[in-house]
């Protein structure tokens, strides 16, 4: 369980396929403090530590994983954000995220608005997944309120410390992000289409 507030940003460093899984490994500055087994979001996406050597860990993604976020398009070099799991009694800064990206979408505006950022994103809805006015999405891990909900589309507004603490900086029209649907959201949805 994590809360959609980055910790880090990481750096990938090496990328190597072993059959339809996908290690990663890369450099931060949490290293020190992982240990294996650990869960980590990356990018959003709930990961195990399987090794870990010097300021450098590895973990290892599946082809469900590959398939469902923008993991299997990482490149070296590449910066993803990253959030160690929640621990009890800690705060809940943002909203429950599990780390189990619904689905990925496309940035199809940026737009700086004196000091904060508007970005606007593009996903299929025929997956049943939606937004609403004021709730909680989460974007490649990090914890954001919807401003404008539309069909296929959303925004959300990025404050100073956001854009530069998180990859967000690095987003253009264009990019492909994962997306967490709120967790709440998508029971009540089910719950609608069971009729209970």
């Amino acid at each position: 369980m994590f809360t959609g507030i980055i910790e880090d940003l990481g750096t990938i460093t090496h990328l190597k396929h072993d059959l339809e899984n996908l290690h990663i490994t890369l450099k931060s500055k949490i290293t020190s403090e992982l240990k294996i087994d650990q869960s980590v979001s990356h990018n959003g996406v709930c990961l195990t530590v399987i090794h870990i050597k010097g300021d450098e860990y590895t973990v290892t993604a599946i082809k469900e994983t590959l398939t469902k976020s923008n993991l299997g398009s990482l490149k070296i070099n590449d910066i993803i954000n990253l959030e160690r799991a929640l621990k009890l009694g800690d705060r809940l800064d943002g909203h429950i995220v599990q780390g189990h990206v619904d689905q990925t979408a496309v940035c199809t505006g940026v737009n700086e608005e004196k000091g904060s950022w508007f970005y606007t994103f593009k996903y299929n809805p025929n997956t049943g997944n939606l937004t609403i006015e004021k709730g909680s999405v989460t974007i490649d891990g990090v914890s954001l309120t919807v401003v404008d909900s539309k069909v296929e589309t959303f925004s959300v507004a990025i404050i100073p410390y956001t854009q530069k603490h998180t990859n967000f900086k690095n987003f253009k029209i264009g990019s492909i992000v994962n997306i967490e649907f709120d967790v709440i959201g998508k029971y009540v949805s089910k719950l609608q289409e069971l009729k209970f």
